[in-house]
C-alpha cells in the first residue's frame, strides 16, 4: 500500500468513527500541516482539510498533502516564507474573512503548528473582530519532527532537562547582545536551545553567543528539510556555525539546534548507520 493509498484508508477511518472535526460553512479552521510530509500530518488534520471548499495555504506545506482537498476546492498559495517575497499579512486577514463570508468551509494551513510561529492566533483574532468563528488544529512541529528524524533527543538525562523554541528572524546588534546572554543563561540552565527561520542570521548568533561567554566547540546541528525524503543534517559548532550556514545552498527550511543534545544525536546517528552497513554487508555475504 502506497503512502497517498495509507491516508485515504486513514480518512476513511477518521470519517467512519465520527471524528469531528467542526468545520462549518462560514467558519475558518487553522490547521497545522505538520512538519515534512504527507505522513506527519495528524488525521484530524488531514480529515479538517479534506473537507474544505476554500484552502489558503503556505510555502512550507509539503505538496502531496494539496492532494488530501478536492478537485472543487478553491486553492489560494500565499506562499510565506522567511526572507522571501510573500503575501502581505493585512492581505491574508482580508482574505480569510472574505472567503468566511461567502460561505465557505475555509482552511488556512500552515507548515507545522499555526501557534508556533505561525501567526495563527493573529488571523484568529482578526476574524473574531469581524464577527467570524475560527478554530485550531495543531500539528508536528518542526523542533519536534526535525528532532525525531535527525535523532536529536531535546531533553536528556543529565544534559538537557528543558527546550526553548527561538526566532531566528533578523534582529538589531544591541537586540542580539541582550538576546545571547539571555541564551547562554538558558545553556547554563541545560536548556536546548532551537533556532526557527535562523539560517541567514547565524553569524549573528554565533557571534552573539561567543561574546556573551558560550563554549566555541558547543555542538550545533543545521536540519534542512526536516521529515523530508531529502532531508540533509549538518553538524558543526557554535564557532564555526556562520561558514556551515554559508555552505548550506538549498532553498528548503533549515532548523537549528544548538546544545549538548547535539552530540548525542551525532553518536547515536553513527552508530544507527553502523549497524545498517554491517546488514547491508551481511546481505551482499550471502548473495556470494
Amino acid at each position: 500500500m502506497d503512502k497517498q493509498a495509507r491516508m485515504s484508508h486513514i480518512l476513511n477511518f477518521a470519517k467512519n468513527n465520527t471524528i469531528n472535526t467542526g468545520l462549518m460553512a462560514g467558519e475558518v479552521a487553522i490547521v497545522g500541516a505538520g512538519c515534512g510530509e504527507l505522513e506527519l500530518m495528524t488525521i484530524k488534520a488531514a480529515n479538517t482539510v479534506s473537507q474544505a471548499t476554500a484552502l489558503v495555504y503556505d510555502s512550507l506545506v509539503s505538496h502531496d498533502i494539496l492532494t488530501l482537498v478536492s478537485a472543487e476546492c478553491e486553492r489560494h498559495f500565499v506562499g510565506k516564507r522567511c526572507g522571501q517575497p510573500s503575501a502581505k499579512q493585512d492581505d491574508i486577514n482580508a482574505l480569510l474573512l472574505a472567503l468566511a463570508l461567502k460561505g465557505k468551509k475555509v482552511v488556512r494551513l500552515k507548515g507545522g503548528d499555526p501557534h508556533i510561529f505561525g501567526r495563527g492566533a493573529e488571523e484568529s483574532l482578526y476574524l473574531a473582530q469581524h464577527g467570524v468563528k475560527s478554530h485550531f488544529v495543531a500539528g508536528v512541529t518542526a523542533a519536534l519532527g526535525c528532532a525525531s528524524s535527525s535523532h536529536i533527543p531535546l531533553t536528556y538525562r543529565g544534559v538537557a532537562r528543558s527546550v526553548t523554541l527561538i526566532t531566528g528572524t533578523k534582529q538589531s546588534a544591541q537586540h542580539y547582545d541582550k538576546s545571547a546572554r539571555q541564551w547562554l543563561a538558558l545553556l547554563q540552565a541545560e536548556s536546548t536551545l532551537v533556532f526557527y527561520m535562523g539560517k541567514e542570521q547565524a553569524p549573528s548568533i554565533s557571534a552573539g553567543l561567543l561574546a556573551a561567554g558560550c563554549a566555541p566547540q558547543l555542538g550545533v546541528a543545521f536540519v534542512t528539510n526536516g521529515g523530508r525524503r531529502n532531508q540533509i543534517i549538518r553538524y558543526t559548532t557554535v564557532a564555526e556555525m556562520p561558514q556551515q550556514a554559508k555552505n548550506i545552498i538549498s532553498s528548503g527550511p533549515t532548523l537549528m539546534i544548538i546544545g549538548e543534545v547535539v552530540q548525542v544525536g551525532h553518536e547515536l546517528q553513527t552508530l544507527i548507520e553502523d549497524i545498517d552497513n554491517k546488514s547491508q554487508e551481511a546481505g551482499y555475504a550471502k548473495c556470494e
